[in-house]
């Protein structure tokens, strides 16, 4: 596996310690579980700083996180209670064992989804700076 590959499987699995449920590179489904539900998005590598001698190419990668409630009482509440628990779950392993420099999430974009037929979601775009280095940008 590429170390970008590597990296963003393993925010996947840190995700998937919280209560919600974590998909990757998905759209919105048909229904979003009682606990929340947290879609990773790979995001753009962006441009690297390159270092030679050995040459090494440093990423700050942006990773997208799709954050969605769905309830009918204490949806704000809820909505708070599973970003502080993204929140803590990303300070208490800022390196993800090692393969990066840093992780560090951005304040969240809030928004309001209305459904047909339903009570509406409560939603956030997330972005998540993954800092690591690796000896091949395609590697």
């Amino acid at each position: 596996m590429s170390k970008r590959e590597t990296v963003l499987t393993a925010l996947a699995a840190l995700l998937g310690s919280s209560a919600a449920e974590v998909l990757r590179n998905v759209g919105l489904p048909a229904r979003v579980p009682a606990a929340g539900l947290l879609i990773l998005h790979d995001g753009v590598p962006g441009e690297p700083d390159v270092t030679l001698s050995p040459p090494l190419w440093h990423y700050q990668h942006r990773a997208e996180m799709d954050v969605f409630i769905e309830a009918k009482d204490g949806r704000d509440a809820k909505f708070d209670a599973l970003l502080v628990e993204v929140g803590s779950l990303i300070a208490a392993d800022r390196t993800l064992g090692g393969l990066c420099d840093w992780v560090e999430a951005e304040a969240p974009e809030p928004s309001e989804l209305a459904l047909e037929g339903a009570t509406g979601l409560k939603a956030a775009a997330v972005a998540v700076v993954l800092h690591y280095s690796t000896t091949d940008p395609l590697n």
